[in-house]
C-alpha cells in the first residue's frame, strides 16, 4: 500500500520553507508508503511576486522558526533558473536528487542568496551531490524546458477542489494556481484523489492520509534527536526537529545541545550528528 503525493512547490517560497518541518514529519511517520513527486511552480513569473516573497520572509522566520536571515534582499531574484535545476535533476537523476537540490537551493536563498545566481545553483549542486557541470547541460535541454513548462501549467491548473477553497489558492484572478506547498495525495487501486492547497498544520495532511490509504502504518516518533539525525539526509533545523519530535522549540534545542553540532543560519541553527566540515 502506498499513496503518491504531488508536492507543489518553489525554492523561493519562505512559506514553503516554514512548511519543511511538517513534510519532515510526514516522511519520518510513514516512510516509503509515501511517494513523492515535486514539481515546480515558478512563482516569480507573476510580476511582483519576488519582491513580495522577499519581503514576508522575517515575519514568517519569526512565526515559525525556520532559520531565515531577515536583512533585506540585494535585489528581487526569479527562482525560474533554480526550478529548472530541481526538474533537470528530477529528470536526469530521480526524485531523491531532484529532493536533495531543492533542499540545499531553499537553505542557500533562505541565507539571504540569489536564486538567479548561477553560483548558488552550481554550489547547491555540488553540495547535493550533483556534478554542476552535467546538470547545467541538463538544463539547456529541450526535455527539461518541456517538463518545466508542463510543471507551471500544472501548478496553474488547480483541482476542483482546490478550487473550491480559494482563499488557499494565490495568483492573479484570471489564473489561480496553488500556493507553495500544496498537496495532491492519490491512490492509485481505487484512484481516489484528495487535495490539500496552501501551507497548513501536519495534522490536515495526516487526515488526508488516513482517508486515502487507512492501512498505512505510522511509525511513533524518533526516540531520541540522534535517532532523528541519524535518519536525515541533511541537517534539519530546531524547528523541524521539535516538530518531528513533538517536542516545544527550548526542549528540542537543549536535547540537541547535548547530542549534536550546531550549523548557525539566519537567526537560528541547523544540527548534524558530524559538523559542518
Amino acid at each position: 500500500m502506498a499513496i503518491e503525493l504531488t508536492h507543489f512547490t518553489d525554492p523561493a517560497c519562505p512559506f514553503a520553507f516554514s512548511a519543511e518541518p511538517v513534510r519532515l514529519r510526514l516522511s519520518w511517520h510513514y516512510g516509503e508508503q509515501l511517494r513523492w513527486r515535486t514539481r515546480m511552480i515558478v512563482l516569480t513569473l507573476e510580476a511582483g511576486e519576488a519582491e513580495k516573497l522577499a519581503g514576508g520572509a522575517p515575519e514568517l522566520q519569526r512565526r515559525y522558526g525556520m532559520p531565515i536571515d531577515p536583512a533585506p534582499r540585494s535585489r528581487p531574484a526569479s527562482s525560474e533558473p533554480a526550478c529548472r535545476a530541481v526538474v533537470a535533476a528530477r529528470l536526469n537523476a530521480g526524485e531523491v536528487a531532484a529532493e536533495r537540490l531543492l533542499r540545499r537551493l531553499r537553505v542557500r536563498t533562505m541565507q539571504g542568496e540569489l536564486l538567479d545566481d548561477r553560483a548558488l545553483i552550481e554550489g547547491a549542486a555540488g553540495e547535493a551531490g550533483l556534478d554542476p557541470v552535467e546538470l547545467g547541460r541538463w538544463c539547456a535541454s529541450a526535455e527539461v524546458r518541456e517538463a518545466l513548462a508542463a510543471d507551471i501549467e500544472a501548478a496553474r491548473s488547480p483541482a476542483e477542489a482546490a478550487r473550491a477553497l480559494d482563499h488557499k489558492l494565490s495568483g492573479p484572478s484570471e489564473q489561480r494556481r496553488y500556493s507553495a506547498p500544496s498537496l495532491e495525495l492519490r491512490e492509485a487501486k481505487h484512484e481516489l484523489t484528495l487535495v490539500v492547497p496552501g501551507f497548513n498544520p501536519v495534522e490536515a495532511y495526516e487526515v488526508a492520509i488516513a482517508n486515502v490509504e487507512p492501512g498505512l502504518r505510522r511509525r511513533a516518533a524518533p526516540e531520541s534527536v540522534v535517532e532523528l539525525l541519524a535518519w536525515a539526509d541533511y541537517p534539519l533545523a530546531t524547528a523541524e526537529v521539535a516538530l518531528i519530535m513533538g517536542l516545544p522549540g527550548d526542549e528540542a534545542r537543549a536535547e540537541l545541545r547535548r547530542s549534536a553540532c550546531d550549523i548557525p543560519a539566519g537567526a537560528d541553527f541547523y544540527w548534524t550528528l558530524e559538523g559542518p566540515g
